[in-house]
């Protein structure tokens, strides 16, 4: 036993990161109970709108469920016992009452696993939940008025590329990938050897990627977990049928109102540049027994293709939810890269096309579009669709009325990707029999479009009624006061459901009814809030940066802070870019919805005394192709706005600020500290610090590095890590998946400011993703940026 006493700390060295293991540390008493208080369950109407489903979240995955074994393949990330990964959001407990009223039912969800992935029924009778366990996902199935769940015996899911999706086959069944039982085992992992590429021929700039394949033996083992079963469950009496052979299939949707099924597999070559979601596939019509009508296209793999081409031929399949049963896909008529395209040819990108039963012969061109399609949205009336564009050189999308039949389209709407104040909104759905989302049409022909209807003075969701016959927009619903969300019509015209959202609140569902829908009657009690988080103190303040362009932040206080004290204080931001200056001055706009801070938020920091300013604006203006030329000016203009307005306030002190952000907020503020001598500290999670990791792109930057040498060394903080003189925090998920934010970022800024010499300190969080995921991290992330401020600012009392 002694023999064998000094190896368990080296073990856990080894399975935890380089070097001794340390114990995680504990925020205050204060935020460890905020931490560990129960959330506010999600509020989910049933289709019918007669049934209401309470799903009370859990906050954390264990980390003996983060340490499990998992394979890192073709882009994916999964434990191969379970075929999936561990589910984000996953519930712990789940009730059921008629919506309007009526006796709750708390329905019992067996003990182990983590339940995710509610679903209702397209008529509201049943619902579904998976339970993600450590040898399989399992499918649970209930009913709206009954008290317990039935486990589909002997079914296990595979999720690797479908995410757990299905298709409904009807109100009673489903179609989904399972794990096939054909007994096959997984391939033995031969002993290690050389990882080889090889390139040759043209150009293939791709963006980095994390968990690709590297070997042959990966190609395999991808193969064979990936490999599903499509089935058809009975949900009545747990019958199952197979359709078809098993195959590498990422997708599944039902044909019309089930005539059919329309399928997506991946083929064969993998590659090695790019995850599985670029590899080659192979569109299918298939019938109700699964086997294949016709092969619809063979499109090729999404690798060495130009910033924003795509590729070319038949891409984006949709199936046509009606009776009709039309198959529809989108081409492009440029061969994919609009910069190939000759000033002689006609000024078209796209064409939508359409494919008739009996699917036979060539399919329909409906329309052609000057621009990338990116969406197709179809009426319930089953002869209309919403036909979305990008304008990639002016960051503009159109939305167009689409008549099925083949007639010219109509241009509804034309905005800035990023319009708040005059943005349309998205069209309301309906979940319709085959389990698609259908835009909720009227009898007289006219639809809804609803909008965060955002002002200068909040956000004012609203309901608009377009006439499609007389071209007119009639608003009949506005929120006042308020956050108040339109989500569907129990009654067309008549009685509308909404959702109130208010800061640090739950949220609440109304009934609205009566003339222009004026009346409202809560149909949910808002629970219980925890006092410590009510009795944060919050202000939104808004300001112009020297150039005019309106900015603003969240200002979160202490509970205990009196007029007159000036506080330290951590401003907290995320750069966004903008076309122009009033598409910019729009995002400064009060939210009087703050969510309940997750876990790391920095507002969770106010209840240890200091001052937030809290998403604090950072706009980025200019020329989309070129904007990032102007970026660290940019940023420096921005943060400078904000201590001016800070010590304005005479609530901060000027001189004990830090400055913070997570990705690519923590690579704006690693630059702000290398390039001003604004702050006093810094903190930066899980962010990109050497551009030159990222040389085909990043964020919203188009060009490479080769084509912009300057902007990507300029903007590399890395390389003026001589000019940080100011301590900064690193805090990084040892597992970060994000393919620009490995945490070989991080790692390497702090061996370069330990190197000269700099105040620095590095946290690597084990099993830890881009974010938190389990109770542990999170506690330990609030404790080192207390601690940090503490250390660099001072304590926290105010003055």
């Amino acid at each position: 036993m002694k023999a064998w006493a000094w190896a368990l700390p080296l073990m856990l060295g080894l399975l935890f990161g380089t070097g001794w293991a340390e114990p995680y540390r504990q925020p205050s008493p204060a935020v460890r109970a905020l931490l560990d208080a129960a959330l506010p369950p999600r509020l989910l109407a049933s289709p019918d709108g007669r049934q209401l489903a309470l799903l009370e979240p859990a906050r954390y995955l264990p980390l003996d469920v983060l340490a499990r074994p998992t394979l890192r393949l073709a882009g994916a990330r999964f434990e191969p016992a379970a075929l999936s990964a561990p589910p984000t959001l996953h519930y712990q407990g789940l009730r059921l009452r008629p919506l309007e009223g009526g006796a709750e039912r708390r329905i019992a969800l067996p003990a182990g696993g983590q339940w995710h992935s509610f679903a209702w029924s397209p008529d509201g009778q049943r619902y579904l939940l998976q339970r993600h366990t450590a040898t399989g996902t399992e499918l649970w199935v209930g009913t709206s008025r009954g008290n317990a769940l039935n486990r589909l015996e002997g079914l296990r899911l595979n999720n690797v590329l479908s995410d757990g999706e299905w298709a409904w086959w009807g109100a009673d069944a489903v179609v989904l990938l399972a794990r096939p039982q054909d007994g096959r085992a997984a391939p033995r992992a031969p002993l290690p050897g050389p990882a080889l590429q090889e390139h040759q021929g043209r150009a293939a700039p791709e963006p980095p990627r994390a968990d690709l394949l590297r070997s042959s033996p990966d190609e395999a083992l991808f193969e064979h977990h990936a490999r599903s079963q499509l089935l058809r469950v009975n949900l009545l009496n747990g019958g199952t049928q197979r359709l078809g052979e098993p195959g590498l299939f990422s997708s599944v949707s039902m044909v019309g109102e089930r005539q059919g099924l329309l399928t997506e597999r991946v083929l064969r070559p993998f590659s090695r540049q790019a995850g599985w979601d670029e590899f080659p596939l192979q569109v299918e019509l298939r019938d109700a027994q699964g086997r294949v009508l016709r092969e619809l296209a063979r499109i090729p793999a999404w690798t060495g293709l130009a910033p924003g081409a795509v590729v070319n031929g038949p891409r984006l399949f949709y199936a046509g939810p009606t009776r009709d049963a039309a198959i529809y896909w989108v081409e492009a008529l440029d061969g994919g890269n609009a910069a190939n395209r000759a000033a002689s040819r006609p000024p078209y990108l796209d064409r939508l096309m359409r494919l008739d039963p009996p699917y036979r012969g060539e399919a329909r061109e409906l329309q052609r579009l000057p621009h990338r399609v990116q969406r197709l949205r179809f009426l319930d009336d089953g002869a209309h669709a919403l036909v979305t564009e990008l304008d990639r050189a002016k960051s503009n999308t159109r939305t167009y009325l689409q008549p099925l039949d083949g007639s010219q389209s109509r241009l509804l709407f034309e905005h800035a990707q990023r319009e708040r104040f005059r943005h349309p909104g998205s069209p309301l759905m309906r979940l319709a029999p085959s389990g698609q989302r259908l835009v909720q049409r009227n009898p007289d022909g006219s639809f809804w479009f609803v909008g965060q209807g955002a002002t200068p003075k909040g956000e004012r969701p609203f309901l608009d009624r377009y006439s499609v016959h007389e071209q007119t927009v009639q608003r009949v619903f506005q929120a006042e006061g308020g956050f108040e969300l339109p989500l569907q019509w129990l009654e067309p015209g008549r009685r509308l459901l909404t959702q109130r959202e208010q800061a640090f609140e739950a949220r609440q569902l109304l009934l609205r009814e009566g003339p222009g829908l004026q009346t409202a009657q809560a149909l949910t009690a808002l629970p219980e809030i925890p006092a410590a988080l009510r009795s944060l103190r919050r202000e939104f303040v808004s300001f112009k940066r020297d150039d005019g362009v309106d900015m603003g932040f969240t200002l979160v206080l202490p509970p205990e802070h009196q007029p007159g004290q000036r506080r330290p204080a951590l401003v907290w931001a995320y750069p966004l870019e903008f076309g122009d200056a009033a598409l910019a001055s729009q995002q400064a706009v009060l939210n009087e919805r703050t969510p309940w801070p997750v876990p790391g938020s920095p507002l969770w920091l106010a209840l240890d005394g200091f001052a937030i300013a809290y998403d604090a604006s950072m706009p980025i203006v200019g020329d989309p192709r070129t904007v990032n030329d102007n970026f660290l000016e940019q940023i420096q203009q921005n943060a400078q706005a904000i201590v001016e307005k800070l010590d304005e306030l005479e609530i901060v002190e000027q001189r004990r600020i830090a400055i913070g952000g997570q990705s690519y907020g923590a690579f704006m503020a690693v630059n702000l500290l290398a390039h001003t001598n604004l702050f006093k500290a810094g903190i930066a999670r899980s962010g990109a610090y050497n551009r030159t990791l990222t040389p085909f792109g990043f964020q919203s930057e188009r060009r490479n590095l080769w084509e912009a040498r300057e902007a990507y060394l300029r903007l590399s903080p890395l390389l003026f890590a001589q000019q940080i003189q100011e301590p900064l925090l690193l805090l990084h998920g040892e597992q970060d998946g994000s393919a620009g934010t490995p945490a070989l970022q991080s790692e390497r800024l702090y061996q370069a400011l330990a190197g000269l010499g700099k105040p620095v300190r590095l946290a690597l969080l084990p099993l830890e993703g881009h974010q938190l995921a389990s109770r542990e991290a999170a506690g330990h992330v609030q404790w080192e940026m207390s601690s940090w401020l503490r250390r660099h600012l001072g304590e926290p009392r105010g003055r």
